[in-house]
């Protein structure tokens, strides 16, 4: 394994995490209709990608035919497992017994899939694994232990384990930007722009026996906050369709909204007899698919 700096990083232009409990977890695939604003799920299509009682979880898509997402062994260890649309199979991107990697994206160059590594002295950091299956290389020795990330501009905005956490940007090396702190699991690059978008547990209203989490933004450029509403109650999980629309899930439902407005509205419900709780979602506007984790029954 090598080890490559912030500074280094930059050059991808040109060439969890918390002990996760070993609920099963299993990922669903079902097809929609339309885009952004006019997003549906076609519930009757829906089934189970994977089927087993280990982990399967966090799924993201790398392009426009392949998923990766961190899958657990017999023996609790997470390996990254790319899947093909195209295919239909599964091909281990990492197999790994002495790590465990959650949480694979793409980096913006598209040379790496990057992972937090739960690393033998237990260690949380970033590492990158190139989408040609060479040797990984580690990217912030010093920054840990991470939980969650996404990238914006080759650097990446960063959820850092404490009491409490805190949110992170690596503007470069020695130059890190402390946006927040006691903010939910998912961090997200708005589309199209300069945000880091997340949910804050500092501001969250009651709705019934529920928390609803404000969703806020962080302009990297600009270096300025706005609040954009409140999440589903209940939830911390949220993606982005483009740059206006997002949705969330609580239970077997599917919400979203635009941004700048106040009102979910649903968009689909997955029906099953075996599993519940939507999670993390994956959303493949090229193949009308979206991918969620749902926990076993």
């Amino acid at each position: 394994m090598k080890i490559i700096s912030p500074v280094l990083i930059l050059s991808c232009f040109f060439i969890t995490l918390p002990a996760l409990p070993q609920t099963g977890f299993d990922l669903w695939v079902v097809e929609t209709s339309g885009k952004g604003g006019q997003l549906k799920i076609l519930s009757e299509t829906a089934k189970a990608l994977t089927d087993r009682p280990e982990y399967d979880n966090q799924p993201s898509f790398i392009n426009e035919y392949q998923l990766v997402f961190s899958a657990a062994d017999e023996k609790g260890n997470h390996d990254i497992i790319v899947y093909n649309f195209n295919s239909k199979k599964f091909t281990n991107l990492t197999k790994t017994p002495d790590v465990s990697e959650f949480s694979p994206s793409l980096t913006d160059c598209g040379l790496y899939v990057s992972a937090v590594v739960m690393e033998s002295d237990k260690k949380q950091r970033i590492w990158m694994y190139p989408t040609n299956f060479g040797e990984p290389e580690l990217l912030y020795d010093d920054i840990e232990p991470v939980g969650y990330y996404d990238w914006y501009d080759n650097k990446a905005a960063m959820f850092i384990l404490g009491t409490p956490n805190k949110l992170i940007y690596a503007r470069g090396k020695n130059d890190l930007v402390e946006i927040d702190t006691n903010i939910a699991r998912s961090v997200k690059t708005r589309p199209k722009t300069s945000e880091i978008t997340y949910l804050s547990q500092n501001d969250k209203v009651k709705i019934g026996e529920l928390e609803a989490l404000t969703l806020k933004s962080y302009d990297l450029v600009s270096q300025e906050f706005d609040e954009l509403g409140l999440g589903i109650e209940g939830s911390q999980d949220f993606i982005w369709l483009d740059k206006n629309y997002l949705i969330m899930a609580r239970g077997n439902s599917v919400y979203r909204r635009k941004y700048s407005e106040k009102n979910w509205e649903i968009i689909g419900t997955i029906n099953s007899d075996t599993h519940q709780n939507i999670s993390r979602m994956a959303y493949s506007p090229d193949l009308n698919v979206l991918v969620v984790a749902m926990e076993r029954k």
